[in-house]
């Protein structure tokens, strides 16, 4: 029960409690008690069912196939009537038990109403400033920059201590496997891999790694320890090639997702600059 569509449901929780708790459905409609056939008729086309007297509404029947940006479906709205019908059921149950006069409801709904108001004057914010393509282009420009001209295939081996990084480029000076002696790599993801760090540009690496790695051969390994914070790496450069960077296209989606936390991340400090906190 509650299957399908219940983070619409739940967003929708307080509404349904509030609007229970007076007597009305969610759209606010009552069903006429005695005005009569015509009234009747009104009714009928108004609401969907009727749960002990209580009308389940079309207009809220439409209400949450908005929300769900689904398809408009006989099906889907057959699915949504069973669902309130359900909730109907449980909220008059809840109300003969009190359960909505607990202040520990009370103050659940409450959360669940703020909460959507919210969301709602971040998505109003968002609406006010939409993300135009010259932003998506220009993110995605500096994304592609920061990747730089080169992606370098590598290796590596991590240990603790200086001298252990030395004893493991004496083995590879004496004919040792990289793999095998990556066995012994602190770094876990890649000590399963023989090191293998895979495809990446410089400034996916730590600075002290990044500049080491730029100036190998391929086929050779770093002659000295390189140290960082996380301790002392010996590296192997397999292979370089041009960026592998792929077409706005495919991720402007991803952009535009991020442009707008950013943009909804400095809307929220604004807010809090102006507002009086003691």
């Amino acid at each position: 029960m509650l299957r399908p569509f219940l983070p619409v449901l739940v967003a929708f929780a307080a509404t349904a409690v509030m609007a229970q708790n007076t007597g009305t459905s969610a759209a606010g409609a009552q069903k006429p008690a005695d005005k009569g056939a015509a009234a009747s008729k009104v009714a009928n086309v108004a609401n969907v069912a009727m749960v002990n007297d209580k009308p389940i509404t079309k207009a809220s029947v439409d209400q949450f196939v908005t929300q769900l940006g689904q398809p408009d479906t006989p099906e889907l709205r057959d699915r949504i009537k069973e669902q309130l019908i359900e909730r109907e059921v449980f909220l008059q149950e809840a109300q003969k038990r009190g359960i909505p006069d607990r202040p520990d409801v009370k103050f659940q709904v409450d959360f669940v109403r703020k909460t959507a108001i919210i969301q709602n004057l971040f998505r109003d914010e968002a609406k006010k400033h939409p993300i135009t393509d010259q932003e998506i282009q220009a993110e995605y420009d500096k994304q592609k920059a920061a990747q730089g001209g080169k992606e370098y295939h590598v290796r590596h081996i991590l240990v603790d201590k200086e001298d252990e990084a030395k004893d493991i480029i004496d083995q590879l000076k004496k004919g040792a496997k990289f793999e095998d002696l990556a066995k012994k790599s602190k770094d876990p993801g890649s000590a399963s891999r023989g090191g293998d760090l895979g495809w990446a540009g410089p400034g996916a690496y730590v600075k002290p790694f990044s500049d080491a790695m730029v100036k190998l051969e391929k086929g050779k390994f770093t002659e000295a320890p390189v140290q960082s914070q996380f301790g002392y790496h010996v590296i192997q450069l397999e292979d370089v090639r041009d960026t592998q960077y792929p077409p706005l296209d495919q991720v402007k989606n991803q952009i535009t997702e991020s442009l707008q936390n950013r943009q909804a991340q400095a809307f929220a400090e604004e807010l809090k600059k102006k507002a009086k906190i003691q």
